[in-house]
């Protein structure tokens, strides 16, 4: 029997081998014999050609595929307005909308703002556009809750059918929650998809997450477990406390440290009660009342090692430094009004003493940087608005300027304030002291910007300029600038570009930053129909 070898793989393995290794051979396909074969590396392409037609009408119709099943539900939601709609395309295809380049901010970082203001106004995108949004989510993982909120029915209908777009049947939003009995992501989930599902159950059911939690507790890896417990923070109650309490005994030290750490923002819990009763221990009020004296714990026995003080030093200090400072930053900031009878504020104008010298402040630093740690983890706003102190005067207004009084990260006590106190200490702090130390406390601001804290920006950025600092010193300012800062200021930005010497660094800057916020103040209107 006589087996006929496929004319293209014979011609495959040719092109594979070199023709001057496998000369070219001898086929029956139609018009082959008209081939020349005096240039067998053409003759090769030729007869390749003839095969891929033969090929391709001898093909036989694959079966029709199943239909894909019942339509998406019907979204009642607006469509966006046709200008909206527009601006989507442009943001998801990265172009500028026939402008060029360099003057435009990367679109990219204003895709989320977009979203967000879309999904907050109840609207739906076009269907042609939500492949787009669902490959633009699918890269960037931070869009996955706006896309999959603002995509809707139409968007879960069509993850069903790709598996690159899975990831939205596996995002809950308000408008398209799970069920609540369905914990199946739970145990089949990846990690993070697990994560996810404890942290919005915990918000909506705090009581549900933590017993889910509890129920495969004894067989998660340690660094799992770690973060699991940080999804605890949504819906922190004293109903916690007995597992937190539990978790004080895990074999992984970090672990212990999250849960007292947890433990510790729970003003009526086991822990704190213990954690108040060693920083009354360490510090006290002097008979006289003049001063603050502070006798550091002599030692890290085995309770203290269980409610989550390590017992060496990990930052370099003494261990007694240590201690003490983990002792006060978990102790409840309460304490301290109650057993000396004084305010934050009169407190915090104590001398510090030692208990052996009392003229010695070596501890002062260390006491204000565990009670600022303490406002920051109780989101305690006295204590954060005592450590900062009042916000910045600029001289002459009658007082020389001041600085934060808080040790360590300023930006950490703001974000403890409410938005409005936040943004008005921030644009003092900078109308004071410029640009140069504001890039954290910009971040604990709301987006987009106020008005006057915009304005006290751009102020800034002139001064900058007139000094002749160059605006890559300002780089991280900057990049937050074209998406916080509030559109309204494009004007007085583009007062700066044209100030600007031509084609200088500044002049470059300010015209890209106006050209951002003309796009942006555009992008919001057709936002707003």
């Amino acid at each position: 029997m006589t087996i006929t070898q496929d004319p293209w793989e014979t011609l495959h393995t040719s092109a594979l081998l070199g023709t001057d290794r496998r000369p070219l051979p001898a086929t029956a396909l139609p018009l082959a014999d008209a081939v020349d074969r005096s240039d067998p590396a053409t003759a090769l392409l030729e007869l390749a050609a003839l095969a891929a037609v033969r090929r391709r009408a001898g093909a036989l119709p694959v079966p029709a595929a199943e239909p894909p099943g019942p339509p998406a539900a019907e979204d009642t939601r607006p469509e966006l307005p046709e200008p909206a709609a527009r601006r989507l395309a442009v943001l998801l295809s990265g172009r500028t909308g026939g402008s060029s380049s360099g003057t435009l901010a990367n679109l990219a970082e204003l895709l989320p703002q977009w979203l967000g203001t879309a999904r907050a106004r109840g609207l739906r995108p076009p269907a042609a556009l939500v492949p787009g949004l669902l490959d633009a989510a699918r890269a960037r993982s931070e869009l996955r809750a706006d896309a999959a909120a603002l995509a809707g029915p139409l968007g879960r209908w069509l993850a069903e059918q790709n598996p690159d777009w899975r990831f939205v049947l596996r995002t809950t939003t308000p408008e398209v929650p799970q069920q609540p009995t369905d914990d199946r992501l739970w145990h089949e989930g990846l990690f993070a998809e697990r994560v996810t599902h404890l942290t919005l159950l915990r918000r909506r059911d705090p009581a549900a997450g933590l017993e889910l939690l509890r129920g495969t507790w004894s067989t998660e890896r340690a660094e799992d477990r770690l973060l699991f417990l940080d999804a605890l923070q949504d819906g922190l109650s004293p109903a916690d406390e007995p597992f937190l309490e539990a978790a004080l005994g895990d074999r992984s030290k970090n672990v212990r440290a999250t849960a007292a750490e947890l433990l510790s923002t729970l003003p009526g819990s086991a822990l704190a009660r213990r954690m108040a009763e060693r920083a009354r221990a360490a510090v006290r009020l002097a008979g006289t009342g003049t001063h603050l004296l502070v006798t550091p714990p002599a030692e890290c026995d085995a309770q203290m090692q269980r409610d989550g003080i390590a017992p060496k030093s990990p930052t370099g200090r003494g261990e007694r430094a240590w201690w003490f400072g983990e002792v006060v930053a978990a102790a409840p900031l309460s304490v301290w009004p109650k057993s000396t009878g004084l305010t934050p504020e009169q407190l915090l104008a104590l001398r510090v003493g030692d208990s052996i010298d009392e003229t010695s402040s070596s501890w002062a630093d260390d006491l204000r940087e565990a009670w600022a740690r303490a406002a920051v983890r109780q989101q305690d706003a006295d204590w954060a608005r005592a450590l900062l102190g009042p916000a910045p005067v600029p001289p002459g207004r009658g007082t020389r300027a001041r600085t934060p009084r808080a040790t360590g990260a300023p930006a950490k006590l703001l974000a403890v304030l409410p938005p409005e106190e936040r943004v008005a200490w921030t644009a003092a702090f900078i109308e004071v002291h410029g640009l140069g130390e504001a890039f954290q406390l910009l971040g604990a601001c709301t987006t987009p910007w106020t008005p006057p804290l915009s304005t006290a920006v751009v102020t800034a950025l002139a001064r900058a300029a007139a000094s002749g600092a160059y605006p890559w010193s300002h780089s991280g300012v900057l990049g937050m600038t074209e998406r916080a800062l509030a559109p309204e200021t494009a004007a007085a930005v583009e007062e700066l570009a044209a100030g600007a010497a031509p084609d200088s660094a500044w002049s470059e800057t300010f015209t890209r930053l106006a050209g951002t916020l003309r796009f942006r103040a555009a992008m919001l209107a057709e936002l707003a129909g």
